[in-house]
């Protein structure tokens, strides 16, 4: 090893790149790492499960150093003013040719930016989007890399290696030009708040509402999990709600938590660029709205107090009520899906990233948080129709959405029923109401804009052509 040049630099030697490194060695490949804490490299250096395949600078230089030119240097740092720290320290003992890879949850624009600044100085730069967390850090990611294609080209080698497989496929493609990894990364996460949100309400509703036990709410979760919401998620929701509290085993850990969702603000990010493009993620907007209502603990103390709701429990029938749940939850994976896949579309349009949306849903298969058995039929949409506008108008979700539809009718009125609060499971039910309406009643807001403010206004028997009426003239006249 001493005179070996590494195939690849890690800069980062935490929790993701660490693991990440340990991965790429377990597959061959000798990797250089550097670390702002010169011990916690060597120490990952130092480790039995390096097999001697690792190697540490303990400068900038020294790590470069290491290189096989032309040299690949993967950033897992913190998002944001670390990223260009790094870089900004990196850049004067790179070569032209070179590639820097940002692995970290960069919000788009910075890859952008960052792609020109290297493009000045002759350098290649990837934003690649990463989702498993430590464990498919450690074990096999979904990886979304975006950027010059001669970039991909010369690491996709490693980057197949070190990916989650499904079937073989390994979950990892080149996504497209830009910022297109790094975009698609986010509104992964995007589709993760809703999910999530879908998920917690389940629980609310028969912890709150039928008064199950934690035991009981893993047992249910376990046998969702062993059939059509087959998902990452949900596996680990089951093994949450088994999991004792060090302290006192007789507890479970998820009760002794408070209940306030922190965030990043990949979500957020989501919410602003859907607005921004026209795109409706109703799931994803209750998600972050949500987890922003959580922080208002002692807001919330207060009106429990000063605010009443409906009085008494559950007298319905609880397996119906959980099998309704079970199906409700089914619709809401499917329009949370599909509100990301179509804003991933209309992205691909104006940014013009070139993305295939069977490839996102393939990668997407294994080794990220939004895993689902889902994506199989996901995939198989978008690989028959290309140009799908919306996953709920493809032949075989409409049918399962309208299968289910009675069920999440009925379990948002029992969430009103019960002053519970369920608004991700009553946004998709709006997002499909709304969705299957030929007539919305935008009509009336259009009027409404165009007598304040003289907005103009289509009509239908006129297409194309923008009037504006004098209400008031019409109202003084009468």
């Amino acid at each position: 090893m001493a005179d070996l040049e590494c195939d690849i630099g890690i800069v980062g030697a935490g929790t993701m790149g660490g693991n990440f490194a340990l991965n790429m060695v377990d597959h061959g490949f000798s990797v250089a790492v550097y670390d702002a804490d010169a011990d916690k490299a060597l120490s990952l250096v130092r480790s039995k499960e390096a097999g001697g395949r690792l190697r540490a600078g303990r400068t900038l230089e020294e790590f470069t150093a290491l290189l096989r030119r032309p040299r690949s240097i993967l950033l897992l740092v913190p998002a944001g003013k670390p990223v260009d720290e790094v870089m900004e320290a990196l850049v004067p003992g790179l070569d032209k040719s070179d590639l820097i890879i940002d692995g970290g949850n960069s919000h788009y624009t910075d890859t952008n930016r960052r792609e020109k600044e290297m493009a000045m100085s002759g350098i290649l730069f990837m934003g690649m989007g990463i989702s498993g967390g430590a464990y498919g850090a450690r074990h096999g990611p979904s990886l979304m890399p975006g950027g010059p294609r001669k970039a991909y080209d010369r690491i996709q080698g490693i980057l197949e290696a070190c990916a989650a497989h499904v079937n073989r496929d390994p979950c990892v493609a080149y996504l497209g030009s830009g910022s297109a990894g790094h975009y698609v990364k986010m509104v992964h996460n995007g589709i993760e708040y809703g999910l999530m949100q879908l998920i917690s309400e389940t629980y609310d509703i028969m912890k709150r509402g039928l008064g199950m036990s934690p035991d009981e709410l893993a047992e249910i979760y376990s046998g969702w999990n062993a059939g059509e919401l087959d998902s990452y998620l949900l596996e680990i929701t089951e093994k949450i709600f088994q999991f004792k509290d060090e302290k006192d085993p007789k507890l479970v850990l998820v009760d002794l938590i408070l209940d306030q969702a922190r965030q990043k603000g990949t979500g957020k990010w989501t919410s602003w660029d859907a607005m921004d493009l026209q795109v409706p993620t109703p799931n994803v907007d209750v998600a972050v709205m949500m987890r922003n209502l959580s922080g208002y603990l002692d807001e919330r103390k207060q009106g429990s107090e000063a605010l009443h709701g409906p009085g008494g429990g559950f007298e319905g029938n609880r397996s119906e009520l959980i099998e309704n749940l079970r199906k409700s939850l089914y619709i809401g994976m499917i329009t949370s899906y599909a509100q990301g896949f179509d804003l991933l579309r209309q992205a691909s349009r104006k940014y013009q990233y070139g993305l295939s949306l069977e490839t996102v849903a393939r990668i997407w298969r294994g080794g990220c948080i939004i895993q689902s058995a889902l994506l199989e039929p996901i995939r198989a949409a978008f690989l028959s129709s290309p140009d799908l506008k919306n996953l709920m108008l493809d032949r075989n979700f409409s049918r399962e959405i309208n299968s289910r539809q009675a069920a999440l009718r009925t379990v948002v009125k029992t969430a009103v029923d019960l002053g519970l609060p369920a608004p991700g499971f009553s946004a998709s039910l709006s997002y499909i109401d709304s969705f299957r309406s030929a007539w919305l009643p935008a009509n009336l807001i259009q009027a409404q804009r165009d007598y304040f403010g003289s907005h103009t206004y289509e009509r239908k028997d006129m297409p194309g052509k923008f009037l504006h009426t004098e209400w008031r003239k019409k109202e003084e006249e009468t």
